[in-house]
């Protein structure tokens, strides 16, 4: 008895269907390199047939697993060892002469290779991924490159981050110590960020390195011993660049800002001396370059946040006057300019409008600070002709009127 499966007829002539990766050629790197050099050199200086070769080839050769090599040969002519020396760089028949690398050093120039690699990437989109890990290689090896080469990959990447073809994070590798030293990382940031705003705008930069949290790491493109503001606005500026080197000034100003108010809510939740907080204050503006009107403001917040008021408003005036009163003279050494003054009643203002038990006691609190000698006649005078804010303005107009009328009628007085 014959217990074997019976084997099933088979047609002839049967074709077995093959994926079509499986039928791609197998390609060795230096086969794949030989072949995207001769196609370069072929298409010369002809970008449009180059983008076209780079289309076509890509059905036929491993983009994805040369993905470093074809990058390295159309940045810089031919495949690259780690550090950035050259390979091959002796046999010219391995390296291409069209390349980023050797292109004109212009902005023109290097916006036609961005198009290049743009379209590229919207062909192959599994080569997004890579070509990210190319430039920030790249930049890892910018001293191994010539000035020349140094300035045309950073046009390349500023005028590529500008259209959103990289990523801001890529900056990060310009943070590495090695390239850091001797002024690599700032030079080229400089001509990377005239690109990027040249292809853009300045808002484009600098609402870029807000998103990627690079706003404040800008100080990391200079040596230790040179990481201060003043050092980066000099050089910054020097460079045709102000925009970032005011840019850098508000960001580091907004950061030693919440330092500062966090420091200060607690110590007044450790109810320190006024006289010590009055050292350490004006200690911080000095070390910070911080202005008499950002103080005046952040010391009205801390102290407003320092406690939690009662829900009553017929209770509330009172606990605000005594908890104030007490603090009026920390608040006097901060408000010795008519603008901080006029800062610290626009705060008032705004924060008895926000916080609707306060809406009564704006009044009470102003008269409270002119008595303290922390608010002068003449800015209370200013607020109430023309520098007040539009939050609630009839009202607390309203109730400095009497006031005011008073200070009007007391000086035509003393005129008379």
């Amino acid at each position: 008895m014959n217990t074997g499966k019976q084997q099933k007829p088979v047609l002839t002539g049967q074709r077995f269907k093959t994926r079509k990766r499986d039928e791609k050629e197998k390609f060795e790197p230096t086969v794949f390199r030989d072949t995207i050099v001769s196609g370069l050199n072929e298409a010369g200086g002809d970008l449009d047939a180059v983008a076209k070769f780079l289309d076509v080839t890509g059905s036929r050769l491993d983009y994805r697993r040369y993905a470093d090599t074809l990058f390295d040969i159309l940045i810089a002519g031919s495949m690259l060892a780690p550090g950035g020396t050259r390979i091959d760089e002796g046999d010219k028949t391995k390296v291409t002469a069209y390349c980023v690398f050797t292109t004109e050093e212009s902005h023109a120039a290097l916006r036609l290779y961005a198009q290049v690699f743009n379209k590229l990437i919207r062909r192959y989109k599994y080569l997004e991924k890579a070509f990210e890990e190319e430039i920030k290689k790249l930049l890892l090896f910018l001293k191994a490159f010539s000035e020349s080469e140094q300035t045309k990959l950073a046009m390349l990447t500023g005028i590529l981050l500008a259209n959103n073809a990289l990523p801001p994070p890529i900056i990060t590798s310009l943070f590495t110590d090695s390239v850091v030293k001797e002024g690599t990382s700032a030079s080229f940031a400089v001509k990377m960020f005239k690109a990027w705003i040249a292809e853009k705008d300045a808002n484009s930069v600098t609402s870029s390195l807000r998103k990627a949290n690079l706003d404040k790491r800008l100080l990391e493109l200079f040596p230790v011993n040179k990481q201060n503001v003043e050092h980066f606005s000099k050089y910054f500026n020097e460079a045709g660049l102000k925009e970032l080197s005011d840019f850098l000034r508000i960001q580091q100003s907004l950061g030693t800002r919440k330092e500062l108010q966090k420091e200060l809510q607690e110590r007044l939740s450790q109810q320190c001396p006024i006289r010590e907080m009055v050292v350490y204050v004006k200690e911080e503006m000095k070390r910070n370059h911080l202005q008499e009107q950002a103080v005046i403001g952040l010391l009205w917040t801390c102290l407003m946040n320092a406690v939690e008021w009662n829900k009553k408003e017929e209770l509330v005036t009172e606990q605000a006057l005594k908890h104030l009163k007490h603090y009026a003279p920390l608040l006097a050494v901060f408000s010795t300019q008519g603008q901080s003054e006029l800062v610290l009643l626009l705060k008032i203002q705004e924060y008895c409008y926000d916080n609707i038990h306060f809406m009564k006691s704006f009044s009470k609190i102003v008269v409270l600070f002119y008595k303290a000698d922390v608010l002068s006649e003449e800015a209370i005078l200013k607020w109430y002709k023309d520098a007040h804010g539009a939050k609630g303005k009839s009202v607390f107009l309203e109730q400095m009127k009497k006031f005011v009328e008073c200070f009007c009628s007391m000086d035509f007085a003393i005129t008379e």
